[in-house]
């Protein structure tokens, strides 16, 4: 079979809920570089003009998803479904189409603190369904969804549960504010920890992947975490900083010391959850590692995340210390009594 006879054959028909932020612009381009056709269905609010040549479907996933009756899809990609309300919304009148692809979480695992977290691991539910407080309740609300899907989808389904998301576009703060601390150098306030696991997954690489597993009809559930070598705390610091060509020297704190001066983990540390929660950085990937999913090196991440940081013209978004606060918490570590 010729390759461009190849090439036809696996060309298919995706709809993208979302597209235009963080995993779906990637998403737009993997799928357009593959040669497939894309419609992105969103309300028209996060940069409407970014694919001028890919068909646009304006509609609100909550009320507004009229626009997509009578429509199919060789695959449905859903990047943004966090209520199971909205979810069953788009599932039900997308019903008809071939495949329904929804991006979830490892933060559905009920227990976060066990590590080696498979995909037959239990996850969370809601205790009272009702509830959409999505900070509150964010793991449980994508597991709640994913059971959406999977009724109205069924063998059709395909549910895969990314780790932490990183790369050019993020618009969190969790992984550029490390690039972005490495990148100043000097000493780097982290809780004493080294060995503490981190897991995560390039835009990138997740969206390339994503389209394969459609292009070879892959259904079940997959965790997509990384890399495929574990990770420490420690090491991560150090190849940032090398990767970036800066002096960064990292100060070890004690965790009691940071909770006594209110430094939350995840939130003010981003990487570092808690032991209550280390198993979420140590969950399985063995099952997308053996279905094709591959990750840069690290040190590519950490420069195309920074040249794109570097490159923003408005502010980072919140999380993580300040300078100032940074330097108040080391200069009362430097006087704390040990």
């Amino acid at each position: 079979m010729s390759r461009h006879l190849r090439n036809y054959l696996l060309t298919m028909k995706i709809l993208i809920l979302g597209g235009t932020r963080f995993l779906g612009r990637h998403l737009v381009e993997a799928a357009l570089s593959a040669g497939h056709e894309v419609t992105l269905f969103n309300r028209g609010l996060s940069a409407p003009g970014l694919y001028p040549d890919v068909e646009q479907l304006r509609g609100d996933r909550d009320g507004g998803v009229g626009i997509l009756a009578g429509r199919n899809w060789d695959a449905v990609v859903d990047t943004c479904g966090y209520l199971p309300r909205v979810v069953r919304q788009s599932a039900d009148v997308l019903r008809h189409s071939n495949r329904y692809l929804f991006i979830s979480s490892v933060s559905v695992y009920r227990d976060a603190s066990r590590p080696g977290l498979a995909e037959d691991a239990p996850v969370a539910e809601l205790v009272d369904p009702t509830n959409e407080d999505i900070p509150a309740n964010y793991g449980a609300l994508k597991a709640a969804c994913e059971q959406i899907v999977l009724r109205v989808f069924a063998e059709r389904a395909l549910v895969v549960r990314p780790g932490l998301i990183v790369g050019p576009h993020d618009p969190t703060n969790r992984f550029s504010y490390w690039v972005r601390r490495c990148a100043r150098g000097g000493p780097v306030l982290l809780p004493d920890a080294p060995d503490y696991p981190v897991q995560f997954i390039d835009a990138r690489d997740l969206a390339g992947w994503l389209v394969e597993l459609l292009q070879i009809d892959a259904r079940g559930t997959f965790n997509a975490v990384g890399p495929a070598q574990p990770l420490t705390l420690s090491d991560f610091v150090a190849r940032c900083a090398r990767a970036l060509g800066a002096d960064a020297r990292p100060v070890w704190v004690d965790a009691e010391f940071l909770r006594q001066h209110g430094v939350q983990p995840w939130t003010d540390l981003p990487l570092w959850a808690g032991q209550e929660h280390v198993g979420i950085a140590q969950v399985r990937g063995e099952k997308a590692w053996s279905s094709g999913l591959r990750h840069r090196p690290l040190e590519d991440t950490v420069r195309e995340t920074w040249r794109w940081c570097s490159g923003r013209r408005d502010e980072p978004p919140a999380g993580g210390l300040t300078n100032e606060r940074e330097a108040a918490l080391l200069s009362a570590w430097v006087r704390h009594p040990r």
